[in-house]
C-alpha cells in the first residue's frame, strides 16, 4: 500500500502520511517500507487513536460479529 494510496483514502496530502508513518516507526508501533506496513504494537497504536476508533470498532463488531467455526 503506497503512501499516495493511503493519502487518497484518507483525503490528506501524501506528506502527512509520510510524517505520520515516520512518527509511528520511531515509536516502534509500525514498520513501514516499500509499500508494506507491519504492525509491531497494536495495543500501542490503539492507545494513540482518537475516541472515534473505539466507537467504529464496537459498531463493526456489533454489525459483523466474528463467526464461530463448527
Amino acid at each position: 500500500m503506497t503512501q499516495e494510496l493511503i493519502a487518497n483514502m484518507l483525503g490528506v496530502r501524501r506528506e502527512g502520511v509520510t510524517e505520520s508513518a515516520l512518527k509511528l516507526q520511531k515509536a516502534e508501533l509500525i514498520q513501514y517500507a516499500r509499500g508494506h506496513i507491519t504492525v509491531l504494537d497494536r495495543a500501542g497504536l490503539e492507545r494513540r487513536t482518537c475516541e472515534c476508533y473505539a466507537v467504529v470498532k464496537r459498531e463493526y463488531e456489533r454489525l459483523l460479529p466474528p463467526t464461530v467455526a463448527s
